[in-house]
């Protein structure tokens, strides 16, 4: 709740009807028996039909809102009796400059219309039965009918302002939810897109360690009686590889039962070739500087048994990463570091260009974004990105992995 909210509260409109309609009610039926008018003019004395008659044209507002276009016409109407009364009803322009503006908010253009023009002809036929009735003031009714016609303008024209104002104000709010709707659909779209992808290139991953137990095996079978310590190596290889393809299976798994991904769709088995790696970080260098793009590379430890996949998420990382400085930075540098360390993956990218964080700080990240958040996610890593202070921007993961000797 902001401080402007606190001090003036918002007042429901029921409310706020039931007020305005009871403090007019009162005070009319008050002036019917007190009021005085200051030049003179002497009014029908006060009683039981007039009574009925300021009271019932003014109750019609608490309605206002729901039936503006019969609230106006009752109110004309009971306005023309004064034509053949003459009651004391000082309350009497409040009540119908209220009512024309209600039709010129709430109604169409054609019926709140209708309502000016009964109100307009209502208060000229007011004017000129009183200066029937009171010709001393004969010489104001130029002045008065022009006023009361201005006022009550003023009136309808306010009114429709309002409700322009208020029409393109839930068009846009209506625009708004369509949009957010939309761009909702399109992100779980490029998610379930994004994760049928991974899906596809874990499967290679496990489809080459099956091949590599494969092989492991074949050889253990050929050496089982010439050569049982090289039998129990490769044992022991097809046993870590086994692992490890087990590991990779329940991402697999994972990624194709989470909820957001469209369970209609079964990924397309790719190729049996393995997917690239942080070995390929060279080539890929070599391809963003054909593209325009100066990167240098900086490897800090040694690779030791990093599993596949893991190094097939870093690479995609690297790779999203550049791609959006070329797309995004302007004319700039990257640099691409990866530490190894035991049982963690450390990647950071950085870029000296000014466009990537303007394209990324505007509250709806592309889809590149959102394929490298699952891909860090999927082996319970983090990633982080945003603008660098200086200039430019930056790109860093942390992926974990179990150390188990498996290539």
């Amino acid at each position: 709740m902001t401080a402007r909210s606190r001090l003036f509260p918002r007042i429901q409109p029921w409310l706020l009807d039931a007020s305005l309609t009871g403090v007019l009610a009162v005070t009319a039926a008050v002036a019917l028996f007190v009021y005085t008018d200051p030049s003179g003019i002497e009014f029908d004395d006060p009683d039981a039909l007039g009574l009925v008659l300021v009271v019932g044209i003014t109750l019609p507002l608490l309605v206002r809102r729901r039936w503006p276009v019969a609230v106006g016409l009752l109110t004309a109407a009971g306005l023309m009796a004064f034509t053949v009364v003459d009651y004391a009803m000082p309350t009497a322009a409040a009540v119908l400059l209220i009512a024309v503006y209600s039709a010129a908010n709430y109604a169409a253009l054609l019926p709140s219309l209708a309502v000016l023009a009964c109100h307009v002809t209502a208060s000229v036929a007011y004017t000129m039965a009183s200066s029937s009735r009171h010709p001393e003031q004969s010489m104001y009714d130029a002045a008065s009918i022009l006023i009361s016609v201005l006022l009550i303008l003023g009136a309808w024209g306010l009114g429709r302002a309002v409700r322009n104002r208020r029409l393109y104000t839930a068009e846009l709010e209506d625009r708004a939810r369509r949009l957010e709707r939309a761009n909702d659909v399109e992100v779980r779209a490029a998610i379930a897109e994004e994760r049928s992808r991974i899906a596809r290139e874990l499967h290679d991953v496990v489809a080459h360690h099956v091949s590599v137990m494969t092989v492991q095996a074949a050889g253990a079978r050929r050496s089982l009686h010439r050569d049982v310590e090289r039998t129990a190596d490769a044992l022991q290889s097809i046993e870590e590889t086994g692992r490890a393809a087990l590991a990779e299976m329940r991402r697999v798994v994972g990624v194709l039962r989470t909820p957001d991904a469209d369970s209609r769709e079964t990924p397309q088995l790719a190729t049996l070739t393995p997917q690239p790696g942080l070995a390929d970080l060279t080539e890929l260098a070599d391809h963003m500087r054909a593209a325009g793009l100066p990167v240098r590379v900086e490897i800090e430890g040694e690779p030791g048994a990093v599993p596949v996949g893991v190094e097939l998420a870093a690479y995609r990382v690297i790779q999203e990463a550049l791609t959006n400085t070329i797309k995004h930075a302007g004319p700039s540098a990257a640099t691409v570091q990866v530490r190894y360390l035991p049982t963690e993956l450390h990647i950071q990218i950085d870029d000296d260009g000014n466009g990537v964080a303007a394209a990324l700080e505007s509250g709806r990240p592309g889809h590149g974004l959102l394929g490298m958040r699952e891909r860090v996610a999927l082996y319970g890593g983090t990633l982080a990105v945003g603008p660098r202070r200086g200039g430019g921007f930056e790109v860093r993961a942390k992926i974990p992995y179990e150390n188990s000797g498996t290539v």
